[in-house]
């Protein structure tokens, strides 16, 4: 009889880089990825979006390098951020030497379409000389013709020899900084195509589902891929891809490493998902917590239920939680009602129930 495993799997043991100050692999903790969509070269933009992402606990941010202008201003965006930045580099090898240069902490290149063998030792000898590591990231839709050709399309089994090929070819020009994706956005290739390189590699991985969709769809995705392999012991870095504000990304992200247990950041929200005994606007209520919850760092269980009467039983175990009624709505601590307001003054009420109950943590826990 098969036991069923309530935890994910040892994870395992894979070599460890740096990507700044941030350390990824072997015991490490799986780190949270995201990627800018402003324009790079649009400095005060870029420095905007970051920030947003570091308040919600991006750990590396990727930016795309367009041209010479963006890979240049990477200096000046580092200067105003707190977390790594990796550049994003396709086709043009100048471009991935330029970033360097700029001060960028990595670069993610597709070593089969940077140009050939001469200029990716360039690439090569320019992240060696300042100790930049590298993510070969390869992905379903540009694979060389060859292992396209031989697997019939892009199979786990093409994904897999693209990326032991390209690392190859880094590793035999003196750099093993290395870290690698490969890219589906079928979910089963994805986690096939990840069981499959782990076995025959201990690089660090990064884990991704590429062109997702919006919120819906790419979490759903994401979840199922991203999930499913870090319940396998696998992964040492990801990134949820939406077609939304990266800032979502980084929710999604955290909610998933919660939900397994591996990482614990910032609230845990519980929301009931409304019936008809609920006479408060619910909807609104619980974005509206959601939005506010983000800046929070610490870890606290929050519940935003729709009816008065089975609220504070339902969410018993939250360590604060807001229940509504008609007009009316209450404030509770685990099953203890600690006021009663109107529902104008809800949402101002009970944040400030849930500072008071972060206060008394922070007084305690010095």
């Amino acid at each position: 009889m098969s036991t069923l495993r309530l935890f994910p799997a040892l994870r395992k043991k894979t070599r460890v880089i740096h990507v700044g100050p941030v350390a990824i692999g072997g015991d490490n903790p799986v780190v949270v990825q995201s990627m800018t969509n402003t324009d790079t070269r649009d400095i005060s933009a870029t420095v905007a979006q970051i920030r947003r992402l570091e308040e919600v606990g991006c750990e590396i941010v990727r930016v795309a390098v367009l041209d010479g202008a963006a890979a240049v201003a990477i200096s000046e965006i580092k200067k105003a951020i707190s977390v790594p930045i990796i550049a994003d580099i396709h086709f043009d090898w100048r471009l991935a030497v330029a970033s360097i240069q700029a001060g960028a902490d990595g670069i993610r290149i597709n070593p089969g379409n940077i140009g050939g063998a001469e200029r990716l030792s360039r690439v090569v000898d320019a992240a060696r000389d300042r100790g930049v590591p590298i993510r070969v990231g390869v992905n379903a839709g540009s694979l060389e013709k060859d292992i396209r050709v031989k697997h019939g399309g892009g199979t786990p089994e093409a994904l897999v020899e693209s990326a032991l090929r390209n690392v190859g070819l880094i590793v035999e020009r003196g750099w093993e900084a290395v870290k690698i994706s490969i890219k589906s956005s079928d979910v089963l290739t994805t986690l096939e195509a990840y069981r499959l390189l782990s076995q025959r590699t201990d690089f660090p991985l990064h884990l991704g589902v590429t062109e997702a969709g919006g919120l819906i769809p790419g979490t759903v995705k994401s979840a199922i891929a991203i999930g499913g392999l870090l319940r396998d012991g696998i992964g040492d870095t990801f990134r949820v891809s939406l077609t939304r504000d990266p800032v979502e990304e980084v929710a999604v992200a955290y909610e998933i490493l919660r939900a397994l247990k591996i990482r614990q950041r910032g609230p845990e929200i519980i929301s009931c998902p409304t019936c008809g005994r609920c006479e408060i606007d619910l909807f609104s209520l619980a974005r509206s917590v959601e939005e506010r919850a983000r800046a929070i760092a610490e870890p606290i269980k929050i519940a935003v239920m729709g009816c008065v009467v089975n609220g504070p039983g339902e969410a018993r175990e939250a360590d604060v939680g807001v229940a509504g009624g008609k007009g009316v709505g209450i404030i509770f601590r685990g099953e203890r009602i600690v006021r009663k307001v109107k529902e104008e003054d809800l949402l101002d009420a009970f944040w400030h129930e849930v500072e008071e109950v972060l206060r008394e943590r922070r007084a305690s826990d010095p």
